[in-house]
């Protein structure tokens, strides 16, 4: 399991990823994680918090458990951890644009690639027997990544989220901090606008996908651009 999947883990068994904050004073918090060990011949699990604090690995000794899976432990050393004190969740900034710790924790963890929608229409493109390229620059030079390339038929195809892009169906303003994420969110638009623009004038064509577009169909549709361009390449230097 890599870093990034442990930390999800944790997330999800503790309730979010503010739910495991350690406060090691003047106002500052650690992030725990709770390791689950094994005592060979009585088979007993006990739970640990570790987190790092001025350099150092810390421990504190949570409690048995007794569940019937990893996560249900993981889950069950938590609300232990929560009920002795032993950790908290961590309070919003009094300046804070998030409405709650919940709502912060996720937009604080927006991916910036190999998000869900991006994995499910690369899966339906290697479907139908397409080869590309995964988050690179379509033009070397110009400061651009995008989702998949298809390099040969000179083709960029970006997965836009709904809430960062501004979607016109699912887009639903933000309550508190509204007129900051107003200009965060054109800020976005206004970006990726001059990206369609400097791609085409490179010679590439743009291909945008909203996240709540179906990836079967999105798929085909990129699909038949590509080949199209493929057998009448725009520019016969391009090279795969």
């Amino acid at each position: 399991m890599n870093r990034d999947a442990r930390a999800a883990e944790q997330d999800r068994a503790a309730g979010g990823r503010l739910a495991r904050a350690v406060e090691i004073g003047e106002g500052r918090y650690a992030r725990a994680s709770v390791a689950l060990r094994v005592y060979r011949g009585t088979r007993r699990i006990r739970a640990y918090l570790r987190w790092s604090q001025e350099g150092e690995t810390r421990e504190r000794y949570v409690g048995e458990v007794d569940a019937a899976t990893r996560a249900a432990n993981l889950a069950q050393a938590w609300e232990t951890a929560h009920v002795a004190g032993y950790v908290i969740t961590e309070p919003l900034p009094t300046d804070s644009w998030a409405s709650s710790p919940a709502s912060r924790a996720v937009m604080s963890a927006n991916k910036g690639r190999d998000t869900k929608p991006e994995k499910l229409l690369r899966s339906a493109l290697h479907r139908r027997g397409l080869r590309y390229r995964v988050g690179v620059r379509p033009v070397s030079d110009l400061r651009r990544t995008a989702d998949v390339v298809f390099t040969k038929a000179r083709v960029a195809v970006f997965v836009d989220g709904c809430y960062w892009h501004g979607c016109p169906e699912h887009h639903r303003p933000a309550k508190k901090g509204a007129a900051f994420w107003q200009e965060k969110i054109a800020g976005n638009q206004a970006r990726d606008a001059e990206t369609n623009e400097a791609l085409r004038d490179a010679g590439w064509l743009v291909i945008r996908v909203w996240e709540h577009e179906d990836p079967e169909q999105a798929a085909q549709e990129v699909a038949e651009v590509v080949r199209s361009r493929q057998h009448t390449p725009p520019n016969a230097s391009a090279q795969d």
